[in-house]
């Protein structure tokens, strides 16, 4: 099986035309955290391969993660309200630290569904920092910023706290 390392990935940032007026930094936030999250991607795809299904590789990352020190939910409840009242509910994959959402696929490539699924729970949940996993046939990543959030975004999505 080949391996696969940090310097195959691909970095991305949101465009800043999705949420006009905003400024994208030069620096990586929460590199650290990033880092550690990336290595549990890597070590998971190494060791799996594909061929399983979403749940085996989100259920492999928390293992990866919490084994790198980090706090891990899993399934995160995300509420979008309308006019004062719920009208769906999403699920992220995993929230780490209460700063990174994690979303996990497997497909040939990510595509542009799946980027905005992440974003929609960028905003949802107020969080800046977005990474979706690819663990198709070639292991692939999108990572996604948010910087500031429309007071329009605030309004219209209310996430669940976790109990």
């Amino acid at each position: 099986m080949k391996k696969f390392d940090a310097d195959q990935r691909g970095l991305e940032r949101m465009n800043t035309d999705f949420y006009e007026g905003n400024a994208m930094s030069k620096d990586l936030i929460h590199s650290e955290l990033t880092e550690k999250i990336i290595s549990a991607f890597y070590e998971v795809y190494n060791t799996l391969g594909h061929g399983f299904l979403e749940k085996v590789y989100e259920n492999a990352m928390v293992t990866a993660l919490r084994k790198r020190g980090l706090t891990v939910q899993q399934q995160r409840p995300i509420e979008v309200r309308f006019d004062g009242q719920v009208v769906g509910e999403y699920f992220a994959d995993l929230y780490i630290n209460e700063l990174i959402i994690i979303e996990i696929k497997i497909s040939e490539a990510i595509g542009d569904a799946h980027k905005s699924q992440l974003l929609n729970y960028l905003a949802a949940t107020g969080t800046e920092l977005g990474i979706l996993f690819n663990f198709g046939p070639q292991p692939s990543f999108t990572r996604k910023v948010m910087t500031r959030f429309e007071s329009m975004a605030a309004e219209s999505f209310n996430p669940r706290t976790s109990a």
